[in-house]
């Protein structure tokens, strides 16, 4: 414990991490390039974790772009910390592939030696007992992590401190709908982003709002017509 809390201690300070039993060292050379991707990383994962924080089989994080020739182990443990610590308050990006191996799940890298849509990349696919779900992301002027894919639909967003992950149908009056529910219970809308993948079929929304929802706001939400799933998400802005 002693150890793990060092290793934590210099990688806070310096960047750095060396020494460290389950996952990849990073030098301090290395961590200004490191940091921004392991955020991204660490983010991503959370998005999916705190939609799925239980009965996870396997984990993928693929590098595209610019990310496929990076070290990949400071980044996929944590990715790995990101989806696992919603659940599990002890995970931290030192131990969080040995935990998830403890746990029965499988982690796996993928680098792609091609060209993207984007400049870099970076792609996490969790595999569960229902199926399973997929999230990208890149950095945006070099440093901000932002989501530009969820379930292979297109669709961008920010990571605010608080965004609505919605699964709806692709059919008239779904804004409106939302946007009076929110007005009734005074809930500002941030930011609003859109995807699908055909008209009238499977869509997203995710929309930050400036607070989280109550429960029965929650409840009153998923209760629209179009609505399939709601998902409330936080994350930390560290």
């Amino acid at each position: 414990a002693l150890q793990v809390a060092e290793q934590m201690s210099d990688y806070l300070i310096s960047g750095a991490v060396t020494n460290a039993l389950n996952m990849a060292s990073v030098s301090a050379e290395e961590a200004p390039v490191l940091r921004p991707y392991m955020a991204l990383g660490s983010k991503l994962g959370a998005f999916l974790g705190q939609v799925d924080s239980g009965g996870l089989s396997s984990v993928s994080i693929e590098f595209d772009g610019r990310a496929a020739g990076l070290n990949p182990g400071p980044v996929v443990a944590s990715t790995v910390a990101g989806l696992l610590g919603p659940a599990m308050d002890s995970v931290n990006m030192v131990n969080a592939t040995s935990v998830a191996a403890t746990n029965g799940i499988a982690v796996s890298t993928v680098r792609h030696e091609r060209r993207c849509d984007y400049e870099t990349l970076l792609r996490v696919t969790v595999t569960h007992g229902s199926g399973a779900r997929t999230i990208a992301g890149t950095l945006v002027g070099g440093d901000k992590a932002r989501i530009v894919e969820v379930q292979d639909i297109p669709v961008e967003s920010d990571f605010p401190d608080t965004l609505l992950y919605l699964r709806n149908y692709d059919k008239p009056g779904f804004i409106g709908d939302l946007g009076s529910l929110c007005g009734r219970h005074g809930i500002n809308i941030a930011t609003f982003h859109l995807g699908r993948r055909d008209a009238g079929g499977e869509a997203i929304a995710l929309v930050e709002v400036d607070g989280a929802l109550t429960p029965e706001v929650m409840t009153e939400l998923r209760s629209l017509k179009q609505v399939v799933r709601v998902d409330q998400l936080h994350f930390s802005q560290g």
